[in-house]
């Protein structure tokens, strides 16, 4: 569990600067360039993810059960990640769906969160999945707050909306039909 743990915290670190140093991304950019702030935090955003993975799979080796969901859950799981894959596609495409939202790859991880919680019950299921989804909710919380000034934006565009809806939409098909067995070791179905 510490594996996955530091992962975590790694990955999560870099991904809420914004939230805890207002400002030191640009700081970092002005001093020493793009580079200098990119390099670091990728290298560590992709050792976090490296960790995460291997935390959970050690993890999954001896698992802590803390509560057994019905069968039932595990159709409102499927339920509730259907939007998750289009407002992924949504957050790099510039429609109405991310002119409304906001920062719908927020609102995804929230979501995939939540449905893997609903249909797995074990410590390591809710340190990863509860800890991604209440991150992504509290820097959701920090951006309605504190919003970032609007860069140079496009009008949104409804082909932009169709595009990502219908390329989630074939990705969640895609999971259903064997990817996340491939990938996970276990079918969502």
């Amino acid at each position: 569990m510490i594996v996955l743990i530091l992962g975590l915290f790694l990955f999560l670190g870099t991904h809420s600067v914004r939230m805890v140093a207002p400002g030191l991304r640009e700081r970092v950019m002005a001093h020493g360039g793009e580079r200098a702030w990119m390099l670091p935090y990728t290298v560590i955003s992709i050792l976090g993810l490296v960790l995460i993975v291997w935390g959970y799979g050690l993890a999954r080796q001896e698992p802590i059960i803390l509560y057994a969901p019905p069968t039932g859950l595990r159709h409102l799981a499927l339920l509730l990640m259907l939007p998750v894959f289009p407002l992924v596609a949504a957050a790099y495409a510039p429609g109405h769906i991310r002119a409304a939202l906001g920062h719908p790859m927020l609102i995804a991880t929230i979501l995939w969160g939540g449905a893997h919680l609903t249909a797995n019950g074990t410590l390591a299921d809710l340190v990863l999945f509860g800890g991604l989804a209440g991150w992504a909710a509290v820097d959701w919380a920090s951006s309605v707050r504190h919003p970032r000034k609007p860069a140079a934006v496009r009008m949104p565009s409804i082909r932009a909306d169709v595009v990502a809806v219908l390329a989630g939409l074939a990705v969640y098909g895609l999971f259903l039909a064997g990817l996340h067995r491939m990938l996970f070791g276990v079918s969502p179905v």
